[in-house]
């Protein structure tokens, strides 16, 4: 049988229709992907990963404004995943009426497609509306120096404010970062000069303290020095002190035990006090007349010390001291 032209041309219309409901009622969805079926212009179902059959021309998928690899699109393959949204450069005013230029960046997520595609329009740009307005405002309330010091504040603030903004989007913000801070030319300028002259001041600090750290302990040395050396003095002087005492002592003990000598073998004091007076006197004398140039003149009173020298020659003439 012979299938005229005709015909042919209706069973290629009939595969065409087949194709095209097959085409437009299957879908595979990838991991972190979500898609948004209508039916009848109602919301029906979220399609999940995996694969999902649909009724074609009744139910349709949902369009809305999301953002994939870093630019706005309108499509229907909404990315689950935490995705970055770029907050362009803008010029704020702070509190003290100091012009500055900012921007950021913002880490969010969809956490309810549902609230996503119907609770806001353009969502991606709401956000970055939004973040835009927020950061004038919170700008506005500080402080030049405060605004450069405490980008760790803006971001904490901004990302409350935001994530309670959001959370009827159904987005989840997880992170904010302040990229760039950049005030005016001159009060650049300005900040420049007034960190040069801290550093400068720092130095100066720095240099006295460790000039006064250096005089307090030279100070501290030299009166630590001067208490060894005075310590050293009196111990010196202290054993000094003693061996003059035990030298004095034992010249007394020996010159004692030297006049009981002598008058033990003399056996009259008188006899024996001039025989030591006699040899005392005798020693100095010799120790004046130690060169031959040397002249000594003898006083009347030393004929007592020599009379003392005969009378104990005639004692040991006699015998006197072996007895």
């Amino acid at each position: 049988m012979e299938i005229g032209g005709f015909g042919m041309f209706w069973i290629l219309a009939i595969l065409l229709f087949v194709f095209t409901i097959i085409r437009r009622g299957v879908y595979i969805v990838q991991q972190q992907e979500a898609i948004i079926i209508e039916r009848l212009g109602r919301y029906h179902t979220t399609l999940e990963s995996g694969l999902n059959i649909i009724i074609p021309i009744i139910d349709q998928p949902r369009k809305m404004w999301w953002i994939a690899n870093g630019v706005f699109r309108h499509t229907e393959r909404i990315d689950c995943r935490e995705v970055i949204i770029d907050i362009p450069e803008q010029r704020v005013i702070t509190k003290d009426n100091a012009g500055i230029v900012i921007d950021a960046l913002i880490y969010l997520q969809v956490t309810d497609i549902r609230r996503a595609a119907y609770e806001i329009q353009t969502l991606p740009l709401a956000v970055q509306q939004l973040t835009q307005t927020t950061l004038r405002s919170l700008i506005g309330e500080m402080e030049l120096d405060h605004t450069l010091s405490n980008r760790e504040h803006i971001n904490i603030r901004l990302k409350e404010t935001l994530d309670e903004a959001t959370n009827k989007w159904g987005l989840k913000i997880s992170r904010v970062e302040i990229r760039n801070i950049t005030p005016p030319a001159d009060i650049q300028q300005a900040m420049e000069k007034q960190m040069q002259a801290e550093r400068e001041r720092r130095a100066q600090v720095l240099a006295a303290e460790g000039s006064k750290a250096s005089k307090v302990l030279e100070a501290e040395g030299e009166r630590q020095a001067r208490i060894e050396r005075s310590e050293g003095e009196k111990q010196e002087k202290i054993n000094q002190a003693i061996g003059d005492r035990e030298a004095t002592i034992a010249r007394a003990n020996g010159q004692a035990q030297a006049i009981e000598v002598v008058h033990n073998a003399f056996g009259d004091p008188k006899v024996a006090a001039n025989y030591l007076i006699a040899t005392e006197y005798l020693k100095r004398f010799g120790e004046m007349t130690q060169k031959p140039t040397d002249k000594v003149f003898i006083p009347y009173e030393a004929s007592g010390v020599l009379s003392s020298l005969g009378t104990i020659k005639e004692i040991l003439g006699n015998g006197q001291l072996g007895k």
